[in-house]
């Protein structure tokens, strides 16, 4: 039985690109479920730390395929472009998530 290969990478390029999204969206979940854990200490605006982290996990987890497909093809070409946007927007619910967890540890 072999298995058919979009890309001819020895690298394995982008299942290591796969597995470091799919780390995050799993750190993403994790702060989830810390961020449940306030909810009785901290109240209902924790809700919103737990929208953002939730999202930005199922975001992830629903452009996984897409991304993989794009690295993939990417390579057969010779041309992969990197995924800005997404790293953009991840580093922004990042920082949203940081900034926002602050405030309501120090508000409370």
């Amino acid at each position: 039985m072999t298995s058919h290969r979009i890309h001819e990478d020895a690298g394995l390029q982008p299942e290591r690109t796969t597995l470091a999204w799919g780390r995050t969206m799993m750190a993403l979940a994790g702060a989830s479920t810390i961020f449940l854990r306030w909810l009785p200490h901290h109240g209902l605006p924790v809700l919103a730390l737990l929208s953002i982290s939730v999202t930005a996990a199922a975001v992830i987890y629903f452009t996984q395929r897409r991304r993989y497909s794009t690295s993939s093809h990417g390579i057969t070409r010779q041309k992969v472009n990197a995924d800005i946007a997404a790293v953009l927007w991840t580093a922004l619910a990042g920082s949203v998530l940081g900034i926002f967890g602050i405030a309501i540890v120090l508000a409370s």
